[in-house]
């Protein structure tokens, strides 16, 4: 009875740590660029009463064996990097990368940091820079008499200014993509980090290498979807109902037996 109380008890903390991932997903349906994660479990360990194949007599073996579980853990918070619906603003500075990748902003340690969040903008002294005012990579300075700015497909920034006949290319600004992209750490703000689980960071032109291409004057919503948050909530509430339940019977059983005279 003493193991069913530890065992309904592991259960009950992997479905609340289910329950704050769900929240966290929900919390950020608005977010621009935000992935949503997947709570995954695992098993834990068994006590191995009886040996499949042990010998069951001089000249026959046990088919079936016989193990008793304890539980169960969270493993894993898994990024799911679906691409989320396209959102017009029409603002020049505006980027979302339809395929895959990240775009590079420079935090202020020097560290390359990466994001799918493209509102981007420009600050006093031009530098082209996301809402927190990390510079965006390699480093775009648009000049101050700029009449219209325009960024292709492939990342080109070119400026049209009154005094120029041809614009005015300022940069190119890459596409970065990951051999594991679920190995990325999130640093909050809508930045992402490289770990050693995610590979180094592959530079690519956009468009190349099986990199998404630049979407000017968009941006990229939220891929939480939230009827099916609300039902992995409920199956997340029902899970976690049964384990108390569980609790509660090998509570009574003890009583029972502790009522024995």
């Amino acid at each position: 009875m003493i193991r069913a109380l530890h065992t309904a008890a592991t259960g009950m903390g992997a479905q609340e740590a289910n329950v704050n991932n769900i929240s966290n997903n929900i919390a950020n349906v608005n977010t621009t660029g935000f992935k949503k994660a997947r709570t995954e479990f695992d098993d834990l360990l068994y006590e191995t009463v009886q040996e499949a194949g042990a010998k069951s007599s001089a000249v026959t073996d046990y088919n079936v064996g016989l193990q008793v579980g304890s539980g169960a853990k969270v493993s894993a918070t898994r990024k799911i990097h679906t691409q989320g619906s396209p959102q017009m603003t029409n603002n020049p500075y505006d980027l979302m990368i339809n395929g895959e990748g990240f775009m590079g902003v420079i935090a202020p340690n020097g560290e390359l940091k990466f994001t799918r969040d493209g509102s981007f903008n420009v600050d006093a002294q031009g530098n082209m820079v996301s809402r927190a005012g990390h510079k965006v990579f390699p480093g775009i300075v648009v000049p101050p008499n700029v009449m219209k700015i325009h960024i292709s497909e492939r990342g080109d920034v070119n400026a049209y200014t009154p005094d120029s006949v041809e614009p005015i290319n300022l940069g190119q600004i890459p596409v970065f993509t990951f051999v594991n992209p679920v190995g990325l750490r999130s640093d909050g703000g809508n930045l992402l980090a490289a770990t050693a689980g995610s590979g180094q960071p592959v530079q690519s032109t956009a468009g190349e290498n099986g990199s998404g291409i630049l979407m000017q004057g968009a941006i990229e919503s939220s891929n939480v979807n939230v009827m099916n948050e609300m039902t992995d909530l409920i199956k997340a509430q029902r899970a976690y109902e049964m384990n108390s339940k569980v609790m509660g019977v090998a509570d009574q059983m003890l009583q029972t037996v502790n009522n024995i005279r």
